[in-house]
């Protein structure tokens, strides 16, 4: 009976952290920041408005934690010195508008 309710009890918990990745994110915020930073890039990159690059056929990003890892690489190679609170919401808005991401 351990053996089962063990693993089930570690997936419900895993589900219950991704829940809360986005509970206090500032999706205004986050999308303040994409339309100031982002898109210029992606659309220079990516081509068009640069919203391509989010709903291509093969995503790189895969997760909500993949996408927060992803948005984390892009402020420091691009050296915008972002805190935490705003890579969070830039993660939040991109999952709300493109992604969906059981957050």
């Amino acid at each position: 009976m351990t053996k089962i309710l063990l693993p089930l009890l570690y997936l419900f918990s895993l589900n219950a952290v991704a829940n809360d990745m986005f509970a206090k994110a500032d999706v205004k915020a986050g999308k303040a920041l994409v339309e100031k930073n982002c898109i210029s890039c992606h659309a220079s990159s990516y081509g068009g408005d640069g919203s391509g690059i989010y709903t291509r056929e093969y995503p790189k990003v895969k997760t909500s934690k993949g996408l927060v890892a992803q948005v984390r690489s892009c402020n420091t190679m691009l050296g915008l010195k972002w805190f935490e609170d705003e890579e969070l919401n830039v993660a939040a808005y991109l999952n709300q508008t493109y992604y969906k991401f059981e957050k």
